[in-house]
């Protein structure tokens, strides 16, 4: 007799909805979640302006126990959904998830709504996660291999930036002293490293002819040193272009891993099979 196969349970099809990107209902729900996440962070920024808070409080407030509470049930269903739930409560979106959901419930029991209101921003790096479906997830990958890959050679031209200003700030210190504003090498640091990135607050300038040469000459190499991290991290990019970069958006229903290969079978975290309901 052939062999009939188990329907998945209702905990297989709520994981399947949940923390898979590549399925209808998981595109809906994530979708759904990030529009719940953009009204969030819109309540955020709109508590802030402090007319608009004392004219429409309660409709905030209102609002904001209407969105912690979504938070709180999808919290709730993510914890129930995977075999092993302490695997996503002690993860770093877990972790995110339990403290944008927290500050409501903190406010309501020992006040201060005002205090934690900051905190609810930490739901807009769940962005991240929902960012998972399938039109961006090789994309996303490949931005992140490029960045992996240019680390290195960042850190060693950071490296080199940061010398260039120990010199460049101790030479300032030495040409405009005391009187120029430059009172001392830390400072004169400060002022190098605020004029080679081009921010250039104004707060200390140079006062003599060769300052002043100085900082034009640190002005130009200053744009030449912004270019280079882009042109870095973008021929790594074109080089990761013809690489097989992984789109598979499942997660594991045991330890929430969520990197596989496209054709992946079983974790290569914890080595259970992938399609275990």
């Amino acid at each position: 007799m052939p062999k009939i196969e188990a329907k998945p349970g209702w905990k297989a099809k709520l994981h399947e909805v949940i923390y898979e990107a590549d399925t209808p209902s998981g595109k809906f729900f994530d979708v759904a979640l990030l529009i719940v996440i953009a009204i969030s962070i819109a309540l955020v920024m709109l508590e802030s302006v402090g007319t608009l808070n004392t004219k429409y409080y309660w409709h905030f407030y209102i609002a904001e126990w209407i969105i912690t509470i979504i938070f709180s049930i999808e919290y709730i269903l993510r914890i129930i959904a995977i075999k092993k739930p302490k695997n996503y409560i002690f993860s770093f979106y877990g972790i995110v998830d339990l403290l944008s959901t927290l500050p409501t419930y903190l406010a309501f029991i020992f006040g201060g709504h005002n205090l934690l209101f900051a905190v609810r921003a930490l739901r807009l790096l769940r962005v991240f996660r929902i960012l998972k479906v399938t039109r961006y997830i090789g994309e996303s990958n490949r931005l992140l291999l490029a960045l992996r890959n240019s680390r290195p050679k960042i850190i060693v031209f950071l490296f080199a930036v940061l010398i260039i200003c120990i010199i460049m700030g101790t030479v300032m210190h030495l040409v405009e002293g005391e009187k120029g504003g430059f009172d001392n090498i830390p400072l004169s640091i400060y002022w190098c490293i605020v004029t080679l990135t081009t921010v250039g607050f104004g707060d200390i300038h140079p006062v003599t002819p060769v300052g002043r040469f100085i900082a034009s000459f640190i002005m130009i190499v200053g744009y030449g040193i912004i270019a280079v991290p882009t042109g870095i991290v973008t021929s790594e990019i074109t080089r990761s272009q013809k690489d097989k970069i992984p789109k598979n958006t499942q997660s594991c229903v045991y330890c929430n891993e969520d990197k596989h290969l496209d054709e992946a079978e079983f974790c290569h975290n914890c080595g259970k099979p992938l399609n275990d309901h």
